[in-house]
C-alpha cells in the first residue's frame, strides 16, 4: 500500500515542477494531461475542497460558514444548484434572497474562495427529487434523466437561464468558478443514456464556452464509471473512509488515464433517515484518508463540509427496499455541524491541511451564540378538518377517483381527500390501499374523529366505523420525494383507488392545501382573539393546528426546538417552515431554529400543525444544543 501511493505520489509530483508560459495578467484554468494536475494561470494547482449547501443555510449566515472553511485552510467550495428551489413553478424563476447564487458566489469570492460549481440539472443531495422539479410528472409518461423529448425541453430552458447567469463568474472571466459538473453520479442511473449526456455536454459548451473545465463525477465501481463518463467530460471519482485509496483512483485512472486525481465526493460523514441511527463517521478516519490523499497530489472535495438543514419540505427520500424519508437536519456529522459550528473533525482536518498549505493566520471564528428560550406552552386553534376555510381558500376540486398532487398542482406538503360512507359500519371495517397508493402518509378522520393511518410500504390496511353519509377525510403528506435511484419519478398523494369493505370509494372532494401561505400572512395569531377557551380535556388525537408565542428578551441567538412527547408534524417560526418533526421514530428530537428567525423586540409566533396526537401538557422546549441522535422505536 505504501509503496502504491509513494508510486502515486511520483507521478504527480512532476506537476509541481512545471512552469507556466502564460501571458502575464491573463486568467485561465486548465487540465495538464502532461504533468497530471490542474494548471490555474499556468501554474500547478491543487484544491482542497468543501462542499456547503447555499439552500440548506440562511442568507443571514452564508459569509460566517465561508469565512470558517476558508480559515480551515480551503481554497474552494462546491456548490449544487438545486433546479427546484429556483423554478418551483414552471417558468417562474427566482433569485432573490436566500435564493440569490451569484450574491453567495461573490461572498465566497470576497472569501477567497474557488468554486466547483454543479449545476445537475439533478443533483440527488439527499434534496427533493434530487432537485428536479416536481412539474416534470406533469407528463405521465416522463422519462427522467433521458433523451426523453419533453425532459430534454425543459432542461434546456433551465440552463439557458442558469448558465448565462454563470458565466461572468467563470475563472478565466474574473470570477472563482473553476470546473463544472455535467449531471450527477449518472452511472448510478439505470438509462445509461449517452445521447442525453451528449446533449448536456453540447448545452453546457455553448453556454460556457469551449475552455470551461467541464467534468462528470460517478461512485467507485466500473459500471457506475462506464455509463456516468463521457468525452470531452474530465471522469472524476467518489468514495470514503471505507474504500482503498489506491485502488479507487487506480479505477479513475482507468477511465481517465492522464491528468489529475480528483475525489469529488469524500464523505466526511453520512445522511440520516427517520427510524435509523444517527450516521457518525470517525474524524480520525477522515482526516487519515485525507492526508493520503493529499499525499497523492490528489484533488479533494469533502462532502459535506457543512450539511446544514431540510426547511420546509425540501428533504429527499430513498427507495431501496422500501420508501424512506430522509430527516429535516442535514447535519451529516460534518466539520461544521448543522448549525455552522466547528468540530473536532473540523480542527483535526485543518492540523491535515497545514502539513500541504499554508493555511491563513488568525483564530477559527466561534460557534454562533445559543439561547435555551426554555418551555412555551401552545393552545389549540382547531382539528384540521374545521380549518379548512382559511387553510384551502380556493375550495376543492371535484372527483370521481382521487387525484394525485401534480395532477392537482400541488408539488409539496399536505392536500385533503374528503368523500362520505357510502354505508353503515357497526364492525370496524378495513380501509385498504391495495395497490400501495398512499404517497406517503395517509391521516383518517371520520366526522372529525381521527381513526388510524396509512402508510406507504409499511401499513396498507387500517379499519374504521361510521354511519352512511358520515364524511371522511384523508390528509395525506408529501414526505419528499425519492432522490436517488430509479424511483425519482414519485407522485404523491392517493396514487390507487381505496378499497372500504367491498366499496371502492368514490366522490371525492380533493383540497389543495397552501398551509403556509397562510402561516406567513399572520395566521392563526392574527385571529387568535375569535379562539374559545379551550376546555381542560380537549381532543388531541388526529391532525390540529396548536400555536403558542415566545416572547422576546432581547435576544436572537440560534436554538433548537424540541418537542417531546409530541408524534409528527411540522413546525412554522414567524412563519417560516423549519421543517418536519417525528421524535416518535427519530433519530432526530430537535429542529434548528436560526437566530435571525426571531425577533428581539416583537413576540414570536410558533405554529404547530401535529398529524397524530398532542400531548396533554402542550409544551415545547427551546434549548442551547441539538439531539440528533435519540432512536425511540424502529418503524
Amino acid at each position: 500500500m505504501a509503496a502504491a501511493v509513494l508510486l502515486f505520489a511520483a507521478v504527480n509530483a512532476a506537476c509541481l515542477t512545471v512552469s507556466g508560459n502564460l501571458v502575464s495578467g491573463e486568467r485561465s484554468f486548465s487540465i495538464d494531461y502532461k504533468n497530471n494536475c490542474f494548471l490555474k494561470d499556468g501554474k500547478p494547482f491543487q484544491y482542497i475542497s468543501g462542499s456547503i449547501h447555499y439552500s440548506r443555510i440562511p442568507r443571514y449566515y452564508w459569509k460566517d460558514r465561508l469565512v470558517k472553511m476558508y480559515m480551515t485552510g480551503l481554497n474552494a467550495i462546491q456548490v449544487y444548484v438545486p433546479w427546484n428551489f429556483h423554478e418551483a413553478v414552471q417558468g417562474v424563476h427566482n433569485f432573490t434572497g436566500d435564493r440569490d447564487l451569484e450574491h453567495f458566489l461573490d461572498l465566497a469570492n470576497q472569501t477567497g474562495l474557488l468554486v466547483i460549481l454543479r449545476p445537475g440539472p439533478y443533483i440527488c443531495a439527499e434534496w427533493e427529487m434530487g432537485g428536479l422539479p416536481a412539474w416534470l410528472l406533469q407528463k405521465p409518461n416522463i422519462i427522467l434523466r433521458s433523451a426523453d423529448t419533453d425532459y430534454v425541453q425543459a432542461v434546456s430552458n433551465w440552463l439557458a437561464v442558469l448558465l448565462p447567469k454563470m458565466k461572468p463568474w467563470l475563472y478565466v472571466n474574473g470570477g472563482n468558478i473553476i470546473t463544472v459538473q455535467v449531471e450527477n453520479e449518472y452511472g448510478s442511473y439505470y438509462s445509461c443514456d449517452y445521447n442525453y449526456m451528449r446533449h448536456l455536454r453540447t448545452l453546457f459548451r455553448f453556454f460556457l464556452g469551449e475552455d470551461t473545465v467541464l467534468f462528470t463525477t460517478d461512485g467507485n465501481t466500473d459500471r457506475e464509471m462506464m455509463c456516468g463518463t463521457l468525452e470531452g467530460l474530465y471522469a472524476t471519482i467518489d468514495f470514503g473512509t471505507q474504500n482503498n485509496v489506491t485502488d479507487a483512483f487506480s479505477r479513475q485512472r482507468r477511465f481517465e488515464p492522464r491528468g489529475p486525481l480528483v475525489n469529488s465526493e469524500f464523505y466526511t460523514g453520512w445522511l440520516d433517515h427517520w427510524g435509523d441511527p444517527h450516521a457518525v463517521v470517525d474524524a480520525q478516519k477522515v482526516s487519515r484518508v485525507l492526508g493520503e490523499m493529499l499525499t497523492m497530489g490528489a484533488n479533494v472535495n469533502m462532502y459535506m463540509f457543512e450539511g446544514g438543514t431540510n426547511f420546509g419540505y425540501w428533504n429527499g427520500a430513498d427507495h431501496d427496499t422500501r420508501f424512506r424519508s430522509v430527516v429535516t437536519s442535514y447535519d451529516y456529522d460534518a466539520p461544521l455541524s448543522e448549525a455552522g459550528d466547528p468540530t473536532e473533525k473540523l480542527l483535526a482536518i485543518r492540523d491535515v491541511i497545514k502539513q500541504f498549505r499554508d493555511i491563513p493566520s488568525g483564530p477559527m471564528p466561534p460557534a454562533t451564540p445559543k439561547f435555551a428560550y426554555g418551555f412555551i406552552k401552545l393552545k389549540k386553534v382547531g382539528n384540521f378538518s374545521d380549518l379548512l376555510n382559511t387553510l384551502s381558500p380556493i375550495g376543492p376540486v371535484k372527483s370521481q377517483y382521487p387525484l394525485t398532487f401534480e395532477e392537482m398542482k400541488q408539488y409539496y406538503g399536505y392536500m385533503l381527500y374528503r368523500t362520505t360512507l357510502p354505508r353503515d359500519l357497526s364492525q370496524p371495517t378495513p380501509l385498504i390501499s391495495p395497490l400501495n397508493g398512499v404517497h406517503d402518509r395517509a391521516y383518517v378522520s371520520v366526522n372529525g374523529v381521527f381513526q388510524g393511518l396509512l402508510e406507504r410500504d409499511t401499513a396498507l390496511v387500517t379499519n374504521i366505523t361510521g354511519q352512511q353519509g358520515d364524511t371522511v377525510d384523508i390528509l395525506v403528506e408529501n414526505m419528499g420525494r425519492v432522490n436517488f435511484g430509479s424511483k425519482i419519478n414519485d407522485y404523491k398523494g392517493l396514487l390507487s383507488n381505496l378499497i372500504l369493505g367491498k366499496d371502492v370509494l368514490t366522490d371525492w372532494k380533493i383540497y389543495p392545501l397552501d398551509i403556509d401561505g397562510a402561516i406567513a400572512g399572520g395566521w392563526p395569531h392574527s385571529d387568535s382573539q375569535m379562539l374559545l377557551p379551550s376546555p381542560m380535556k380537549q381532543q388531541s388525537v388526529g391532525p390540529a393546528i396548536y400555536m403558542g408565542t415566545l416572547q422576546p428578551n432581547g435576544l436572537a441567538w440560534d436554538t433548537f426546538l424540541r418537542l417531546s412527547e409530541w408524534a409528527k408534524g411540522q413546525v412554522w417560526i414567524n412563519g417560516v417552515n423549519l421543517g418536519r418533526y417525528w421524535p416518535a421514530r427519530g433519530p432526530q428530537q430537535t429542529l434548528y431554529v436560526p437566530g435571525p428567525l426571531l425577533s428581539t423586540t416583537q413576540p414570536n409566533n410558533i405554529t404547530v400543525l401535529e398529524l397524530e396526537g398532542a400531548p396533554a401538557h402542550l409544551r415545547v422546549l427551546f434549548m442551547d444544543r441539538p439531539q440528533l441522535n435519540d432512536i425511540v422505536r424502529k418503524p
